[in-house]
């Protein structure tokens, strides 16, 4: 598939079994994320993977969070489950600086762009994901636990596995006319 093909196409999975990405396709997929437009050259994101028994930990520390936040036990049983969709989580962080010449609201913009790319790197390699995100990502115990300072943001958590179901070969694109203008 080549590249404009594989933008033009792009379709989330959310149902993800393994295997992982993992050797040098999870390094190409992490690679892809260093490469994010990145203003000042200042490199605002953080990743963290998550497989295997972290995402035994992941379950729990979202379990406390649901308790801790009084969500009542279906939430509770939820969120336990929530890593179980795939395989690798990589949580994204956009660890953002102070600098006069970018603003904090670029540095996440940037964060989210390594996200789209780690996605699409994916994708281009025969895997698959979803970008998700929700109340976790403010949740002031998951933050604690990604090392998050006051002014980073978890822009989100990257699924990523084997698609379980076999998306359809073309996305019919919604008609441009709606969402572009000229000035």
């Amino acid at each position: 598939m080549d590249a404009l093909e594989l933008l033009l196409n792009r379709r989330s999975a959310s149902r993800l079994v393994a295997p992982a990405p993992e050797g040098e396709v999870r390094q190409n997929i992490i690679n892809a994320g260093l490469r994010a437009p990145d203003h000042g050259a200042l490199q605002p994101w953080r990743f963290v993977l998550i497989e295997n028994q972290g995402l035994v930990r992941f379950s729990e520390l979202l379990q406390r969070a649901a308790q801790q936040d009084q969500l009542g036990e279906s939430a509770i049983e939820k969120a336990k489950q929530i890593p179980s969709r795939a395989p690798l989580i990589i949580t994204v962080i956009a660890h953002c600086s102070d600098n006069p010449k970018v603003p904090h609201w670029e540095q996440v913009v940037s964060a989210g762009c390594a996200v789209q790319a780690m996605q699409m790197a994916a994708l281009a390699q025969g895997f698959n994901g979803i970008w998700r995100t929700g109340v976790w990502t403010a949740n002031a115990l998951v933050r604690e636990a990604f090392a998050c300072r006051e002014q980073d943001e978890i822009v989100g958590f990257l699924y990523l596995g084997t698609p379980q179901l076999k998306a359809p070969a073309k996305v019919v694109a919604p008609d441009s006319t709606t969402f572009v203008s000229y000035f």
